[in-house]
């Protein structure tokens, strides 16, 4: 396995894991669709990385200035269409403590704007899923 490849195996009821770099993702299914509520849904762990990563870029920010990071936390929250259920806005908040310096508000958003994981949303990738046989 190199470090373009996840290896995906199943653990039992719905659990899912995915080895990745020597670690290892656990996922489950909630309760209610089946599974035992063990572990986040591999759509929980898609959101939580859009917040994540917003959040590592107002880290790196904030390391990069001097800048104390006590006080600072990040809220996302998202709308869905009534039609399609499928979520059409998502909407990250950066909350500032009020020493935080006015001069880098603006600047602080552009930086959780550069999100690695939101960048590949919005040019997203091609998909290709086959067969294949060991």
């Amino acid at each position: 396995m190199n470090d373009r490849e996840i290896r995906v195996t199943f653990e039992g009821n719905l659990k899912v894991k995915a080895e990745y770099r020597g670690m290892s993702i656990l996922t489950d299914q909630p309760a209610y669709a089946g599974g035992d509520g063990s572990a986040p849904a591999p759509f929980d762990l898609f959101l939580a990385s859009l917040a994540t990563c917003a959040g590592y870029y107002v880290l790196a920010f904030c390391k990069q200035r001097g800048l104390a990071t006590e006080g600072i936390y990040l809220t996302m929250s998202m709308e869905k269409g009534p039609a399609s259920k499928m979520i059409e806005k998502i909407r990250i908040e950066i909350h500032l403590p009020s020493d935080f310096p006015e001069k880098y508000k603006e600047a602080v958003v552009r930086a959780a704007d550069q999100c690695t994981v939101k960048a590949h949303i919005l040019k997203a990738p091609a998909f290709e899923v086959l067969a294949v046989q060991d």
